[in-house]
């Protein structure tokens, strides 16, 4: 439970420092915005490929998000 609210947080700050509202970053990788705001909030386990659309919208590496 501990690391799925990590990764949410640090994917939420990376949205936030990407300059995307979660709404356009749902746009972006094709997640519903209640998906992302599960996930974000570490409600929800994230996919791999739910990672993938996050991390090629981020421009980042999954292993970044991951660590």
């Amino acid at each position: 439970m501990k690391r799925r609210r990590e990764l949410g947080e640090r994917i939420g700050d990376r949205r936030a420092a990407a300059h995307h509202t979660q709404e356009s970053f749902c746009e972006a990788t094709g997640l519903s915005r209640r998906h992302l705001q599960r996930i974000e909030s570490g409600e929800a386990d994230a996919r791999y490929s739910d990672l993938l659309k996050i991390a090629k919208a981020l421009g980042t590496p999954v292993s970044d998000l991951t660590r």
